[in-house]
Formats: C-alpha cells, structure tokens, sequence
C-alpha cells in the first residue's frame, strides 16, 4: 500500500510540475489558463487519493470519516476548479483579450 501511495504523490508531483511549465512556456493567457485548470485539478485529485489510501493503513470509523472527508474534498475541487477556470478565461475575454496567433497579422474569430 505504501509503494502506491508513494506512486501516486510522485505522479501528482509530476503534473503539477507540468502544470508550471506550462505556465511558464504557453505564450497566451487562454493556453496558461489551460495548462492552470487541467493541471491543478488533476494533480489536487490524485495527491487526494493518494491521502485516503494512506489513511486506511488501520481500518476504523474514524479513518473512514476522514477518508469520506477527503473524498467530499476532491468532489467540490472537481466541480469548482474547471467552473473557476471557465470563469477566469471568459471575463478575459470579455474584457479583450486576444488570443496568441503564430502570424500576427492574422485576424483570431
């Protein structure tokens, strides 16, 4: 069980790493924003699966309160990250902002 939490912990490592780069190195605010909300969101959900399988080393009620917890956790990141996400890249939208083109003389729709 502690080879898959640990497993776990370094993929979501990883994504979050990936999603910093990609907030590095995307030239826009619509792919930064991209690279924000799929990143972060997957990330938080594995290092929260990670916690509840680490906290069902001893099986108890109190363990299980605290691993539903942490599940209700991952269901409201799940539901709020993208709806934040959304939320950010169209009030820059609405307010102008335009969209990375390789050429600059082309128009973006």
């Amino acid at each position: 069980m502690d080879i898959v939490v640990i497993v776990l912990t370094v993929i979501a490592l990883l994504f979050f790493f990936a999603t910093t780069v990609g907030l590095l190195r995307f030239p826009d605010f619509y792919s930064r924003m991209h690279a924000a909300g799929k990143g972060d969101t997957l990330s938080s959900l594995v290092i929260l699966l990670a916690l509840v399988l680490y906290n069902f080393h001893e099986i108890n009620l109190a363990n299980l309160l605290v691993a539903m917890k942490i599940l209700l956790i991952a269901v409201f990141i799940f539901m709020a990250s993208p709806t934040a996400t959304h939320a950010i890249i169209d009030a820059g939208y609405e307010s102008g902002i335009k969209p990375w083109a390789k050429n600059p003389e082309e128009e973006s729709p």
